[in-house]
């Protein structure tokens, strides 16, 4: 009786450890997925990172540019002319 049960506990140990073994392999592949997932990601971040620069600089440089057409122009004149207003008469119920 001991030994069946002592051989069942050797065959359930030997049976975990080699499920163990297999978790731990999934493991490691799906860290070095991740892994190679994050250096892709980092890499894109700083491409969009080196785009987001290279626009804030031409931003910069169209208002710049905007400005100087703008100081160019001059300032806007106002016509010499006042808004007319219709009179109106009051009508007379009497």
């Amino acid at each position: 009786m001991r030994k069946k049960g002592l051989a069942g506990l050797v065959m359930a140990l030997a049976l975990g450890v080699a499920l163990a073994g297999c978790e731990d392999t999934k493991a490691r592949q799906e860290n070095e997925q991740l892994k190679t997932q994050v250096a892709q990601l980092t890499k894109e971040n700083g491409d969009l990172q080196k785009n987001v620069d290279g626009l804030t600089k031409d931003n910069a440089a169209l208002a710049q540019e905007n400005q100087e057409l703008k100081a160019k122009l001059g300032p806007k004149k106002k016509s010499a002319k006042g808004k007319k207003h219709k009179k109106s008469r009051a009508s007379s119920n009497s």
